[in-house]
């Protein structure tokens, strides 16, 4: 059994997905619906732009989903088609692009949210007065108890539960600082500030949870064709009702990332498909379980060679 997995922020990387246009007519419309569907040629800055700017939320949300939905439709244009997986799940953002290779949002649609979600996320926090950080090397029990140590004075929060030695925190900047001092002092390996322009799945994300309650309760959804597994839930559902409310939860919650994949393991599932830019969920997984068998389909070699397994089935 298998189950596709969809990455989040981070992943991005100037040049991704051009492979995949090239090759496939089905991968190439993708990018061309999304560049129509923002008014602007998102690809040219996915594909020639600068880094800097590609990170920026509000792009590398849209542009991440977009690179894995080309090979999402590269794989269909191989014979493989999203009801191959038991289950679809995505990291943080990686949901809304399994909720679109189930069906549940158009690309139009998906893509709208992206850019929506990534505004609303920037605009919340005034740049530098949030922060995230990454703690290596304790559990989430522990980190989870760092983080409330270092809240007295702001919020800091476990944010990313990643994989058994990875968590990543996220609140106020004084609050994170101290957070990851804290982490060093009771074993951590490292505890280092992440690269990022607001704190993530925090409560300082409140605005930004309203902001995507409007725009999401403006969007047509159907049921997914394959269950989801959600993020704040680690379970599966497939009502778009409770979905709508799952993914403004999300804004502000905690990605149980760890949680989600041992769900779909206790499942039944034994081989998950990264579908996108990146390996960084492969790592995740198998640190997570370390029987599962992981593969990434980034480029159309990958997507060969994923479909040709698939097919000898």
């Amino acid at each position: 059994m298998r189950a596709f997995v969809f990455p989040g922020q981070g992943a991005q990387v100037i040049g991704m997905g051009k492979a995949l246009a090239d090759a496939y007519p089905a991968a190439a419309a993708v990018f061309e619906e999304v560049d129509e569907a923002l008014g602007e040629k998102l690809s040219a800055l996915i594909w020639e732009g600068d880094a800097a700017d590609l990170t920026l939320t509000a792009n590398a949300q849209p542009a991440l989903m977009a690179t894995s939905m080309a090979a999402m439709r590269a794989l269909e244009a191989e014979g493989v088609k999203v009801s191959d997986a038991a289950y679809v799940a995505g990291h943080s953002l990686g949901e809304y692009s399994a909720l679109c290779a189930a069906g549940t949002f158009t690309l139009a649609d998906t893509a709208r949210l992206l850019r929506a979600r990534g505004a609303a996320m920037q605009a919340a926090v005034p740049v530098g007065e949030g922060a995230m950080a990454a703690i290596l090397g304790l559990d989430f029990a522990a980190v989870e108890a760092v983080a409330k140590d270092a809240s007295e004075n702001g919020i800091c929060q476990a944010a990313n539960d990643n994989d058994p030695a990875q968590v990543v925190i996220s609140g106020t900047r004084a609050c994170v600082e101290s957070a990851c001092e804290l982490a060093k002092e009771r074993g951590a390996k490292r505890a280092m500030l992440l690269p990022v322009s607001a704190p993530f799945h925090s409560e300082l994300m409140g605005p930004a949870a309203e902001a995507m309650a409007r725009a999401l309760g403006n969007v047509d959804m159907k049921e997914p064709v394959v269950p989801v597994v959600a993020n704040v839930l680690a379970s599966a559902r497939t009502s778009p009702t409770t979905i709508r409310s799952l993914l403004v939860e999300q804004v502000t919650g905690r990605v149980r990332w760890r949680e989600s994949v041992q769900f779909m393991v206790k499942q039944g599932v034994t081989e998950f498909w990264e579908i996108g830019a990146g390996k960084a969920l492969s790592g995740m997984i198998r640190r997570i379980e370390k029987e599962a068998a992981t593969v990434a389909v980034g480029t159309p070699e990958d997507v060969a060679a994923a479909a040709a397994s698939l097919n000898k089935e």
